[in-house]
């Protein structure tokens, strides 16, 4: 199973590295260009505006004129968003001058957008066909258990095919889960475990470093692994990757808890409806005659960057000075992510209660999981009555989960190459010199003429030595 690297990024960050077909088909959709501008920073958004109705290109020399001096590194900053997105596209002329102009396509349906609004390709459905829709605290309630489930649902399916005795995510399978039937697709189940779990041949399932990273990630940022792997394989599965990124930024405008048609999703609609589904961004319900999706936070906040806080749930974590640590939780998941660093002691049916003792942190060291990635989890889901003091945790704690840390880690390894036999003192002494001006110069044993340098400056050592014979 290959490895990924899990970087959280936001939407607009995964579509700029989309090949510039694709992104310049994305860009006949209004909802797609709306989504990109409200993506942009502030000065970005500016120079949009400013050259929507210019149809010619500017010059950069007249762009700059545009902001401050002191404020250069943002314009650039804002100019290199824009060509990452192809919202800009560049030209030098004879004279060596660069110019800047919209993208032709996207200059077109902005306009529409601005001008015209944009129209939804389905409208919410009338009461009297849906008769009683889910409360929006129902809706967040759903979200949340859909994904607890969807968290646990790939390894329950392991568990059944008896593959998972041995492995570390049974500790993830509780009894309520294991009962409840699960609904993943096989492609999905794929996009859950890649670079996750490691199943090699006669070798019992493992969870990755990145696995385990990836169990202490808050969910907003879990849920964009899910998504950008998703989308990323979806050419494998037969899906087209401008209509999927297209549709599921065209959920982000829909209205949390409005039923919305199923007829009127195409055939890749209807695929991706159904897993989004499984994660909690949707929920599908049946009438007599007609079927509906509801859209859930998850989906209306798909375009919001990472950073926004609104999206993030309120934190349920108290620690104490005394290493002791409380979870005002009714998730079993949560103790489950928990005891990857802390020891467990009981659970109540709201709160969960343990200690972050050196043994549980080796533990979580060995496994992969860093100091620093603990306290950052503990930080972000610290309860609000903690989160508004400054530390949320308190600082002799995450002092001495660094410590610990630092105790595996006394000795670090570095690439060396020894050097003896010299034929001469002079050519000996002069290695040395040559060595500590390369400051790759580590040790020596004159009296023996021997030499340590740096393994980096193996090439360069070698250069000389076959100088001075």
């Amino acid at each position: 199973m290959p490895q990924v690297k899990i970087v959280p990024k936001n939407f607009m960050d995964m579509v700029a590295a989309l090949p510039a077909s694709k992104l310049d088909s994305l860009y006949t959709n209004t909802f797609f260009c709306e989504a990109v501008l409200r993506s942009l920073p502030p000065v970005s958004k500016m120079y949009v505006l400013r050259m929507l109705y210019i149809d010619a290109a500017v010059s950069a020399k007249l762009m700059q004129e545009w902001v401050l001096p002191d404020s250069f590194s943002k314009h650039k900053a804002a100019i290199d968003r824009l060509l990452q997105l192809r919202v800009f596209t560049e030209s030098i002329d004879r004279k060596r001058e660069i110019s800047y102009r919209l993208n032709p396509k996207y200059q077109e349906n902005l306009r529409k957008y601005l001008v015209h609004g944009g129209t939804l390709s389905r409208e919410p459905m009338p009461s009297s066909v849906t008769v009683r829709l889910p409360t929006l605290e129902e809706l967040d309630a759903y979200a949340l258990q859909q994904w607890e489930v969807a968290l646990s649902a790939p390894f329950v399916c392991l568990y059944f095919a008896g593959n998972l005795e041995k492995c570390f995510l049974l500790q993830l399978i509780n009894s309520s889960l294991v009962e409840r039937p699960t609904n993943f697709s096989p492609s999905m189940m794929k996009v859950f475990q890649r670079g996750l779990i490691t199943t090699r041949d006669n070798e019992a399932p493992k969870l990755t470093e990145n696995g385990f990273r990836f169990l202490l990630m808050e969910t907003h940022t879990q849920l964009w692994y899910i998504m950008r792997e998703y989308i990323s394989t979806s050419e494998g599965r037969g899906m087209d990757t401008a209509e999927l990124i297209s549709f599921l930024l065209e959920l982000s405008f829909h209205v949390t808890g409005e039923a919305y048609n199923m007829n009127t999703l195409t055939e890749v609609q209807q695929i991706a409806i159904k897993d989004l589904a499984t994660l909690g961004l949707v929920k599908l319900q049946q009438g007599r005659k007609e079927s509906w999706f509801i859209p859930t936070k998850l989906a209306t906040n798909l375009s919001v960057s990472l950073s926004d806080s609104s999206s993030r749930k309120e934190g349920f974590v108290v620690v104490e000075t005394n290493f002791r640590l409380y979870a005002y939780s009714t998730s079993k998941l949560h103790c489950e992510i928990l005891r990857l660093f802390c020891r467990i002691e009981y659970q109540l049916p709201n709160l969960i209660v343990g200690a972050i003792t050196k043994e549980s942190l080796y533990t979580a060291f060995d496994n992969g999981i860093t100091s620093e990635q603990i306290i950052l989890f503990l930080q972000q889901h610290a309860h609000p009555r903690v989160a508004q003091k400054a530390p949320a945790v308190p600082e002799n704690v995450t002092d001495q989960i660094r410590l610990w840390e630092t105790d595996l880690n006394r000795v670090e390894m570095n690439l060396a190459h020894f050097y003896e036999d010299f034929p001469s003192m002079d050519i000996y002494e002069a290695a040395c010199d040559y060595a500590r001006e390369l400051g790759g110069f580590l040790w020596e044993d004159s009296k023996k003429m021997r030499l340590i340098v740096r393994g980096e400056m193996h090439e360069e050592m070698k250069d000389f030595l076959r100088r001075q014979k």
